[in-house]
């Protein structure tokens, strides 16, 4: 069985101000947004396809290390109460580690959930691909990305301390400059 090396980055993520080596590659916008392979809770898997409407809308994910801790809870909370403000042409995803059957507890307690649960579980694909998997702890790095409907990198941004929510003022500006 071949062994694959991943690019490891150090001086990006720190967790508790420790720091944290990302592996994958450097995303940045205008680059080609790569393939993806994510479950949904109802456990059919969910492509870069599906995600941008076969090119009919741009897509945000918000990359969280898990729902069952406190800044992730609070984040995908705060992101579903203002998702109005969100282009029609966008929708809005919650990717993590955490199984399926967790994201639709997590998202049955939290009630009135209008963001779509994608977890990266099954084969830590996106992670690897997307550059957001953390080596010490296996889990997705706290990441804003915005793909637009030509399936391109719009925003890509990683919240430099993992603890630390990230500017959802931002972060929605992006998401509307980024899917006009």
């Amino acid at each position: 069985m071949a062994t694959e090396t991943l690019n490891e980055r150090v001086g990006i993520l720190t967790a508790r101000g420790n720091p944290l080596t990302l592996l994958g590659p450097t995303l940045t916008a205008g680059d080609p947004a790569p393939e993806t392979h994510l479950v949904g809770s109802d456990m059919k898997v969910k492509t870069l396809d599906d995600l941008t409407g076969g090119g009919k809308h741009a897509a945000l994910l918000i990359v969280v290390p898990s729902l069952d801790t406190g800044t992730c809870n609070i984040e995908s909370r705060k992101f579903n109460d203002r998702i109005e403000e969100l282009p029609a042409n966008l929708k809005a995803y919650v990717v993590s580690m955490d199984l399926p059957f967790a994201m639709t507890r997590w998202g049955t307690e939290a009630g009135n959930m209008k963001l779509e649960m994608l977890s990266d579980y099954k084969n830590h694909a996106f992670g690897r691909d997307y550059g957001v998997r953390i080596k010490e702890n296996g889990l997705l790095a706290r990441t804003i990305i915005v793909i637009g409907a030509d399936k391109r990198i719009k925003t890509f941004s990683i919240v430099p301390e993992l603890t630390a929510e990230p500017d959802y003022d931002e972060a929605i500006k992006a998401a509307q400059a980024s899917a006009s």
